[in-house]
């Protein structure tokens, strides 16, 4: 994502979203402090992106820059039995943030050998451990929400796996919106040593029906031959405004299986970058964004091969309703001598009514010769010859149609590794599809 630059301060928007930075608490860490100011000074000389930037010209945010909100510098975490909903049994550690705030209370780490802690809490040699990356893989020199996150560093969620652990049950982050009108900043960062493995759900909620805005970043690095899982869910509420980047660096030998799936929030996007920078890198890209009424999901993606043998595959499918706008823009990047490069994209759209709206634009772009790459895109309706099928079998025409836009989402849900959060996400998306009409 670039946003279009200028000499002049900060706007009045970005102006009134900068407002409580000042505010902020100093770290301990010096060079967080000179980070934080660095990004301050890049929000000054940004601006909010509009249609008339390419990479934003099919989302338009302008209802977002209507709408005044301010961090919270404290919050009054929900009971545990109001989260317990929200709980994914197979995870023993949960780190719980409450309008952008850690809840220590809500929160629980029984990982082993596994460094899982709040970023504000981190000690010394975890600190230093994500010192290179924090900042430094989600640039924000170019990128005013990047930035905005990067001003308000303070609480975060921290994940450092040695090399050769391999971690046997996956860390929940869980990042609750409990109140209307706030501003929250999370931050994730997930470092996974050599030989290393674990799988991380990045879970967005909300327990209030009111517009709030999340900007959030992620940055993972996987060192040689490690592994991640790597699960998001996006399930703010529908007056909600939700951002996010996330940003990976693949090592030689590493794999990378990406899940993320976009249920709320009134406009949302969400920009991933993957870069390869040694041989022999795998990763793994699924994606699913159900909308409905006059919700807006983007998905932009970027998948760049720097080095050979690389391996890339990646699905990404809409199912959309209403008047709702789904976008998805997948950029795949084979560079001068990243020859045995093999990289397949899909982007499938499925439109459930006559004003529901998709743009896709999966592209390819090959400097090297010896590469096997293929891309394609498909948006239309259900087969009708499916639904006459199944209703020779004597299912109502509704029901053959449910049955239908429900298997076509669920591929993508089926691909998590997680069974409790597989099966409640399952759950959702019959109860998504049964209700359209």
């Amino acid at each position: 994502m670039t946003a279009t630059t200028t000499t002049t301060p900060p706007s009045g928007y970005l102006a009134s979203l900068l407002a409580g930075q000042p505010q902020l608490a100093p770290s301990p860490l010096g060079w967080l402090n000179d980070l934080r100011a660095e990004a301050v000074d890049r929000v000054g000389v940004l601006t909010v992106p509009t249609v008339r930037d390419e990479d934003w010209r099919f989302t338009d945010i302008s209802p977002l820059t209507r709408l005044s909100f301010q961090p919270l510098p404290t919050a009054t975490p929900p009971a545990a039995i109001d989260l317990a909903g929200f709980a994914i049994e197979e995870a023993a550690t949960r780190l719980v943030f409450v309008d952008g705030v850690y809840a220590p209370a809500q929160s629980s780490v029984a990982a082993g050998g596994v460094a899982v802690s709040n970023l504000a809490q981190a000690s010394v040699a975890d600190a230093a451990a994500i010192q290179p990356y924090l900042g430094r893989l989600a640039g924000f020199r170019d990128d005013v929400f990047t930035a905005l996150n990067t001003a308000f560093l303070q609480d975060g969620a921290l994940i450092v796996v040695p090399g050769h652990v391999a971690l046997t049950s996956p860390v929940h982050l869980l990042f609750v919106a409990t109140q209307p009108n706030v501003a929250s900043y999370p931050r994730c960062v997930v470092v996974g040593g050599p030989g290393s493995s674990a799988t991380v759900i990045e879970e967005y909620v909300a327990m209030n029906d009111g517009a709030y805005f999340t900007n959030a970043v992620t940055e993972m690095v996987l060192a040689p031959d490690a592994r991640i899982d790597h699960v998001r869910v996006q399930r703010d509420s529908g007056q909600a405004f939700h951002i996010a980047n996330c940003a990976v660096t693949l090592g030689r030998g590493s794999r990378l299986h990406s899940v993320s799936v976009a249920l709320g929030a009134r406009i949302s996007r969400y920009n991933l970058s993957v870069l390869q920078t040694a041989e022999g890198a795998t990763c793994v890209i699924d994606g699913l964004a159900v909308i409905s009424e006059r919700q807006l999901a983007d998905t932009h993606s970027s998948i760049d091969h720097a080095q050979p043998h690389g391996v890339s595959r990646q699905l990404h499918k809409c199912i959309v309703a209403g008047a709702a706008h789904a976008v998805f823009n997948g950029k795949i990047m084979v560079r001068p001598g990243a020859q045995r490069t093999d990289s397949a994209q899909s982007s499938r759209n499925l439109l459930l009514s006559g004003r529901a709206h998709v743009d896709t634009k999966p592209q390819l772009e090959i400097f090297a010769d010896d590469v096997k790459c293929a891309h394609g895109a498909t948006v239309g309706r259900l087969d009708t010859d499916a639904v006459f099928y199944l209703r020779s079998r004597g299912l109502s025409d509704a029901a053959a149609r449910n049955l239908l836009t429900y298997a076509f989402g669920a591929e993508i849900i089926g691909r998590i590794p997680i069974a409790s959060l597989r099966q409640r996400l399952q759950t959702t998306l019959f109860t998504a599809t049964t209700r359209q009409p």
